[in-house]
């Protein structure tokens, strides 16, 4: 009995310090996300160099958090919400690092417009892009520390920001090429920028649906699934009904209406 007492606090220590280190990862990339926006707009390319050069310390401890997640999992065979916890963890930690790596791209294409003078209106969703995606990160790593199922759900809503100012932006990058005030070549760069942004914002709301998961057991898709097996399960009563009905004898299934 002692020695199982200490095997299981031997895995929430380990596990602690999995969560410590998720914290860890996610600071380092809030903070190069919060400085990304402004050596984008700004044009420093030492910012821009220092934030490429340490996606490799990023990717070293993604790994690292990975690798204890399956050890974990292998060595210690955790159930319910311990089993939960640690593979939200191992998911938390592939999403942040995407993130990073997000961040990371919006520094190259920094340096693909260093010299250029960006329009004042570009510029301008350039800086409400970056604020708004900074705290949605935040927001999701929020829920995740405070085991906040509620705050974690509200992410999905929140997002619907950074999504409306993406289409505008779009939007204000044909106009400047149309007006000739954007090159091509710029516009294509900005459009790419946009893009990364939009997609930091989609991995805040994974995050935001994981902690869901660590704190209920249910996820997005589950409802999805149920709605399918549902679909299904009325699917093949209304063919029994039909089939017992007495005129459909002779039909094929082909001839059978699809499921809505």
């Amino acid at each position: 009995m002692a020695g199982r007492v200490e095997i299981r606090k031997s895995f929430h220590q380990s596990l602690d310090e999995v969560s410590h280190d998720i914290v860890r990862l996610a600071g380092m990339v809030s903070e190069s996300l919060g400085k990304a926006t402004e050596a984008l707009l700004d044009g420093d390319l030492r910012v821009a160099e220092e934030i490429i050069a340490g996606e490799v310390t990023l990717d070293a401890l993604t790994l690292d958090i990975e690798e204890r997640c399956y050890q974990l999992l292998t060595l210690q065979q955790p159930m319910a919400t311990d089993l939960r916890a640690v593979v939200t963890a191992a998911r938390l930690a592939a999403e942040i690092q995407r993130s990073g790596g997000l961040v990371v791209n919006i520094m190259k294409a920094a340096r693909r417009l260093y010299g250029v003078e960006l329009d004042p209106r570009l510029r301008g969703l350039i800086e409400r892009l970056g604020e708004q995606v900074h705290r949605l990160f935040r927001l999701s790593i929020d829920a995740y520390v405070e085991r906040d199922d509620s705050l974690a759900a509200a992410i999905d809503d929140m997002d619907d920001t950074v999504d409306d100012l993406h289409v505008d932006f779009i939007q204000t990058i044909f106009e400047a090429h149309g007006e000739g005030v954007t090159a091509l070549k710029v516009a294509v760069q900005l459009a790419l920028v946009g893009r990364f942004y939009e997609r930091i914002g989609d991995h805040a709301v994974n995050v935001g649906e994981r902690v869901q998961y660590l704190v209920t057991g249910w996820l997005p898709e589950h409802d999805a699934a149920a709605r399918q097996r549902v679909r299904e399960t009325d699917g093949g009563a209304g063919g029994a009904t039909s089939d017992a009905g007495g005129d459909g004898a002779g039909s094929s299934p082909s001839s059978r209406s699809e499921p809505a």
